[in-house]
């Protein structure tokens, strides 16, 4: 078999991931799931409650550790000018758009439909209020400006950062690297448990000065909540040591089962905890959870991203046009998502449904919606070069 078509999987974890961080925005706004969203419906689903908090303990993370591998790919394949120009035209050209031009453009007609920027204009809006610039009109209560942020483009600015990162390592320490980086090495469970465990540690520590959820502008311009950057970080890394050492083509399939049944088992164990009153049962202290929380997500972690990686691998390496389409445009999907969501969102806003099914509804019509988007994007050959 060869590389390329070995590497399918990899395509299709990644289709499926988009697709839940499609659901998972969607759930924002009908379930208890906290932070911000501009569509907020008064009634909520409490099962999207667990939904949000099982997904973030893993997903961005997995997305990190494919992304670690496909970077030290990149690298190796060309020479150091090649991968930095290609990860700023793939990377840094989509935060430049969107940080000026569409989160902007979001943000304004978000404020207009809630009707808290009543005759500001939105070249007003741009300047005095998204960036700050200048003062507000005398007697000012709107919304707290500036507002200018990366919004769900967080993860490329932090990709962008790793690069830039990993590729000034490799020029400064110039070590041969390995001739056949397909050689494995085995991982077993104990290691995964003791990384596990350290990352819960770690994980545990941050948050004790910045709790879940905490976003704030990290030397100005770097958007990151450090309670998930132990998480994400180590996971990215684990991605290049895994090119290295051949990992995702060399798990056992035993060691990638039995870890998935993990992964499931403690989701459904917060599932249990969260809709079933298994808090009631054991009375788990604020401080207890403090301690078990992180464990439960990093044993989470690790078992849905290891078992998602060996079923993929083993189940669905293989890809057809419908495939191919939605690998091709699934980056510009994560892009675009955001958008698409808040306007089904708010097309169906004043329909009468229970809020679980306005979840399933918009979530079925924003997939589809977001990729034909992504894909008409993508037409022309100068943006395809990008996206």
């Amino acid at each position: 078999m060869g590389e390329t078509k070995r590497l399918y999987f990899l395509d299709n974890l990644r289709i499926g991931l988009t697709i839940l961080v499609i659901a998972h925005h969607v759930g924002q706004a009908y379930g208890p799931t906290g932070g911000a969203w501009p569509i907020q419906e008064a009634a909520r689903a409490a099962v999207l409650g667990p939904f949000f908090t099982v997904n973030r303990s893993f997903f961005m993370s997995l997305f990190f550790l494919i992304s670690g591998y496909l970077m030290v790919m990149s690298y190796d394949r060309g020479r150091p000018g090649t991968f930095l120009r290609g990860r700023l035209l793939r990377l840094g050209v989509p935060l430049v758009v969107f940080f000026t031009l569409v989160i902007p453009l979001q943000q304004y007609l978000c404020h207009c439909y809630v009707g808290d920027l009543k005759g500001v204009g939105f070249w007003q809006y741009y300047t005095w209020h998204y960036f700050g610039a200048g003062e507000p009109p005398a007697g000012w209560q709107g919304p707290p400006r500036p507002e200018m942020n990366f919004g769900h483009l967080w993860y490329v600015e932090h990709l962008l950062v790793f690069s830039l990162c990993y590729a000034g390592l490799r020029l400064v320490w110039r070590r041969p690297v390995e001739q056949n980086p397909a050689t494995a090495r085995p991982l077993g469970h104990l290691a995964i448990v003791f990384f596990a465990l350290l990352l819960a540690v770690a994980s545990a520590t941050v948050r004790i000065w910045y709790p879940i959820d905490k976003w704030i502008g990290f030397l100005g311009f770097i958007q990151v909540a450090f309670a998930d950057v132990p998480r994400d970080l180590s996971f990215f890394i684990l991605g290049a040591v895994a090119y290295r050492r051949g990992w995702f083509l060399s798990l056992p399939n035993r060691l990638g089962t039995v870890w998935l049944l993990i992964g499931v088992t403690l989701a459904i164990l917060w599932y249990a905890f969260s809709l079933g009153g298994l808090w009631l049962v054991f009375h788990i202290t604020r401080e207890a959870m403090g301690f078990i929380y992180p464990v439960w997500e990093a044993l989470l972690c690790c078992g849905i991203c290891i078992g998602s990686l060996v079923l993929f691998r083993e189940r669905l390496n293989h890809q057809g046009w419908l495939g191919k389409t939605l690998a091709e445009n699934q980056y510009a999907a994560y892009l675009f998502h955001v958008p698409v969501v808040v306007f089904v969102q708010y097309l169906v806003a004043g329909f009468t449904l229970l809020p679980f099914a306005k979840f399933a509804l918009v979530t079925a019509v924003s997939v589809p919606l977001t990729f034909l988007l992504s894909a008409a994007v993508r037409a022309p050959v100068l943006v395809r070069r990008i996206l």
